[in-house]
């Protein structure tokens, strides 16, 4: 069973069209990469994932039991949320929010999967660090912690590596790639690297002016032409 399909769905808001006609499935253990131009509607097909909005029309359906909660996010990150002035440990756990209900305090249970997963992201030592004094990769590492809290089966990233140098970008790939293959979460990224997400996704959807140019295989996706544009073919099995 699928873990997300979306049928005919228009996305927009204020009543204006982004893109249109989205149709595409994604089982569990499937990485899928996102990418388009500014202003395709890439991030609001994020969000429409997320029902943080609605589509304007079609359906966007969870199978195999995951509900919309319990989809970990990591949105892009703005000047703001980087001087946050909280502990790592504080981040962290507040990514299992959705599992607390209205219990005020974290169980045994939330304590250990947030230090598991800052152990996962080799963050642990940074714990009771303030996050604003953190670099930017160290920031990620926190946010893709935190959003690990509150995933269960799928993970969304949006634009992960934004403002990151070379080579802790391709350390924060490298990291999402592991979960994916030996974790086994289902990765949903927004990148603007294509070059990248040809390297690591299993999956493409190419969106573009008014509607979705590709979804399939990314090798499907490499040798159908769409991709010429943007990529440099050579190194990009």
């Amino acid at each position: 069973m699928a873990l997300l399909t979306l049928k005919d769905v228009t996305l927009g808001y204020d009543g204006m069209i982004v893109t249109e006609n989205v149709n595409f499935s994604i089982e569990h253990g499937d990485y899928l990469c996102i990418v388009g131009e500014n202003g395709s509607g890439k991030s609001t097909l994020m969000k429409t994932i997320l029902k943080l909005v609605n589509p304007l029309r079609g359906e966007v359906s969870t199978g195999d039991g995951l509900k919309s909660k319990e989809i970990g996010y990591l949105p892009q990150q703005t000047v703001v949320q980087r001087d946050f002035p909280a502990s790592v440990n504080e981040i962290v756990l507040s990514g299992c929010l959705n599992r607390t209900g209205l219990r005020p305090f974290y169980t045994k249970a939330e304590k250990k999967l947030a230090e598991e997963n800052m152990r996962k992201m080799d963050i642990l030592e940074l714990k009771d660090r303030c996050y604003r004094d953190l670099s930017g990769g160290q920031q990620q590492r926190v946010l893709l912690a935190r959003a690990l809290c509150a995933a269960k089966k799928m993970i969304l990233l949006d634009e992960p590596v934004s403002g990151l140098d070379p080579k802790v970008a391709r350390e924060m790939y490298e990291l999402i790639y592991r979960l994916n293959k030996e974790d086994g979460i289902t990765v949903v990224m927004i990148s603007h690297d294509i070059n990248e997400a040809v390297r690591y996704a299993d999956k493409i959807l190419h969106i573009g002016s008014q509607r979705p140019l590709f979804f399939g295989d990314k090798s499907d996706y490499v040798k159908s032409g769409i991709a010429d544009a943007f990529i440099h073919t050579k190194g990009a099995e």
